[in-house]
């Protein structure tokens, strides 16, 4: 009987994710439930709505003034998210 090389749980699970095309739209879940992590509970109570659209995070906001700000940290935004979910899932921010 021959054996194999030992893998941890988590690699397996990573390559059947990544075998499933599951890999993605985790990764994307994660990051969408990063959002109030990463711009705090403030700018999350100004959010109505999130979603991502071909690598691309549109955010709908309530407050015009704070459309602006984030506009001017959207880069900052987009490492943080990405960093705290591990992935390059975004790599721009579309503010609405």
């Amino acid at each position: 009987m021959e054996r194999r090389k030992e893998e941890s749980v988590g690699d397996v699970l990573a390559r059947y994710l990544r075998m499933n095309q599951l890999e993605s739209p985790l990764n994307e879940h994660r990051l969408l439930q990063a959002w109030p992590e990463v711009v705090g509970e403030s700018v999350n109570s100004q959010t109505k709505e999130l979603k991502i659209h071909n690598q691309t995070l549109c955010v709908s906001l309530r407050s015009a003034a704070l459309r602006t700000e984030l506009t001017l940290r959207r880069s900052e935004l987009v490492q943080k998210l990405n960093q705290t979910v591990g992935a390059q899932v975004i790599t721009d921010i579309k503010l609405n």
